[in-house]
């Protein structure tokens, strides 16, 4: 696959993960996306893909190759949609069977490349999830109900039927993070960066006493979390009230 010169990509600063054997295609593709303002890691084996996606903080993106040795792409994508990686993946294949497309968006692939591929169709395919990626983090507005709580952010305020509840500044910063990336896997790492403002210079036990004092604050049983979720070896999940509510239904209707 010819590579062209620089393109025009609007993704600056987007962390991608190749995961590629082919040695000669990868090193161009990451080549390629690092003239165009991407931050790359290639990897050429589907167990070292698997480490990388559920290293976080998360990729933006993840190009996929469906033949990598060790694991192979579909089970590699598998494992890390369990482990709740849920950062968008793009599956790259040989292979133009209907049966192996419909695998890989079984397993939660995001869109498929078959090779031979052009570099403008894969760079065009890569901004398309970006933006759909970018662009399904859920609108909160300035007040979110969740349970008996109500949550206003432009007064950094939380209270309980009409009831005020004492937060720190930071355990609010949490709060709202976790609401504003709710239904998502939050790593610890992730906390660190974008909550603290600072890369690894505190220990993840710091982060789990945090969030244990929140769910004091805010959860029905704090030992049994019903809407801030561990995500055991990663971090934390904010389940919405619908989820919680439709997963009550089906266990009572099991």
């Amino acid at each position: 696959m010819s590579l062209p010169g620089d393109a025009s990509m609007g993704s600056p600063e987007a962390r991608l993960l190749i995961a590629e054997d082919d040695p000669d295609l990868g090193s161009s593709l990451e080549s390629f996306f690092r003239r165009n303002g991407y931050e790359v890691h290639h990897v050429t084996e589907g167990e070292h893909a698997l480490q990388e996606m559920t290293t976080l903080p998360p990729y933006d993106l993840v190009l996929l190759d469906v033949r990598l040795p060790e694991k192979d792409g579909f089970e590699v994508l598998r494992e890390a949609r369990q482990a709740g990686v849920d950062s968008p993946v793009i599956m790259l294949t040989v292979k133009d069977e209907h049966k192996h497309k419909l695998r890989g968006f079984d397993l939660g692939a995001d869109d498929y490349v078959t090779k031979p591929f052009g570099t403008e169709e894969l760079a065009a395919r890569v901004e398309a999830v970006l933006a759909r990626s970018r662009s399904s983090l859920p609108d909160t507005g300035d007040v979110y109900s969740f349970g008996n709580l109500t949550v206003h952010f432009s007064g950094d305020t939380v209270a309980e039927e009409g009831e005020a509840i004492e937060l720190t500044d930071l355990e609010f910063d949490i709060l709202e993070y976790f609401i504003k990336h709710r239904g998502r896997t939050v790593s610890r790492e992730q906390l660190l960066r974008d909550v603290w403002g600072i890369s690894g210079d505190i220990t993840t036990r710091t982060i789990d006493r945090h969030v244990a004092s929140l769910r004091k604050k805010i959860e029905p049983a704090p030992d049994d979390p019903t809407y801030l979720q561990t995500v055991y070896g990663i971090g934390y999940k904010f389940v919405e009230k619908e989820d919680v509510e439709s997963r009550g239904s089906s266990e009572n209707s099991g």
